[in-house]
């Protein structure tokens, strides 16, 4: 009897032995699959840095946007994290910034984050190079730039370029109120590298400094005003708070931008998610088309901050015709460069043909 009590403790001993091992191997497998779960939910495979050229309160509207469609579309298998201008590195350095690797992808005009190539000189605002906006988009799409743009990239190590578009017109909004020529001399101005240069013979200063401090700086005086952007930019940022007065004549239609990302970050994207980052390109390229388009005409007529003032076009005639000069200048640094500014005379020559709504 003894015996038998024993052979049947032994045995519930050994079943719940069993048991309790199955139930082990069952949380363990539960841990497990758990595990996986946060995996897959955890730090993506693959995270980016962008910078872009401009600050908090427009970043949204240019690239923030975009780049949150595109890490939803993602779906965590690539994060991009969104840096505004001077964030990460000065605007100056974006360039050689995305060659070390220091961010992986930057969205900026050639001109002022000092890009190494010839053509950089046609990034931002070239002046009077185009009336519109979609002027941008068409050169480069439909006219050549794109091929050049690429071909001239391709000579830089590090950096690969990916798509060239369209941002706001060039205005100036001043603290003094603009009506003629002479009441630009001796206004310190934040500009862009190339319409700063251009516009000293007509006495602007150019002035350049973090775009976080030009509020400041204008209403401290040590700016008289910017020619940075067009209405929309002023207002979204908050420069028509500081400043007085509108004009109306542009330096230029049409702001020209690129997407630039460094080439050893975009080759381990898989071609899926290259794919997804290209059409997130163009997403933002069409929403700045009509933001800006909306936003130029709402706040002139809307806005309630800036007056609006115009110099007259017989003498504003001037400035159009110093900008051939420098386009004739600007032909002679290269033979690509040559290319581009015959394809920008060509480009004109044909929209004046065509006459209303192309040109008036």
């Amino acid at each position: 009897m003894k015996g038998k009590m024993r052979k049947a403790i032994m045995l519930v001993a050994a079943v719940a032995a069993v048991l309790a091992l199955l139930l082990t191997l069952g949380g363990c497998g539960k841990g497990g699959a758990a595990a996986g779960g946060a995996a897959a939910k955890g730090e993506p495979a693959i995270r980016w840095r962008l910078q872009s050229y401009a600050g908090p309160a427009l970043n949204p509207h240019v690239v923030g946007n975009a780049i949150k469609e595109f890490n939803i579309a993602a779906n965590n298998e690539m994060v991009i994290d969104v840096y505004t201008a001077d964030e990460l590195v000065p605007q100056g350095e974006l360039f050689q910034a995305l060659q070390k690797g220091t961010v992986d992808a930057a969205v900026s005009d050639d001109d002022s984050m000092a890009s190494p190539v010839d053509v950089a000189v046609f990034g931002a605002y070239f002046p009077l190079a185009a009336r519109y906006g979609i002027d941008v988009d068409v050169l480069w799409n439909h006219w050549g730039l794109n091929e050049i743009w690429a071909e001239a990239y391709g000579e830089i190590d590090g950096v690969t370029w990916l798509s060239q578009g369209s941002w706001d017109p060039c205005n100036f909004a001043t603290t003094k109120p603009v009506r003629s020529l002479k009441d630009l001399k001796g206004l310190r101005i934040y500009m862009f590298p190339t319409g700063g240069k251009f516009m000293q013979q007509f006495g602007v200063v150019p002035m350049s400094l973090p775009y976080e401090d030009v509020e400041m700086a204008i209403q401290t005086g040590v700016l008289d005003g910017v020619s940075w952007s067009g209405i929309t930019e002023d207002y979204t940022v908050g420069w028509a708070d500081v400043t007085k007065y509108y004009l109306t004549n542009p330096i230029s239609g049409g702001w020209s931008g690129g997407w630039f990302v460094n080439t050893k970050s975009w080759e381990k994207v898989p071609p899926h998610l290259q794919q997804i980052y290209k059409l997130a390109i163009e997403k933002s390229h069409y929403y700045r088309l009509h933001w800006y388009w909306w936003g130029e005409a709402n706040y002139r007529v809307t806005g309630g901050k800036l007056q609006l003032t115009t110099i007259p076009a017989s003498e504003w005639a001037q400035v159009e015709k110093a900008a051939i000069a420098f386009w004739d200048e600007t032909a002679k640094k290269s033979p690509r460069a040559a290319k581009v500014v015959q394809i920008i005379k060509d480009y004109n020559a044909q929209m004046v043909k065509a006459g209303p709504p192309y040109r008036y």
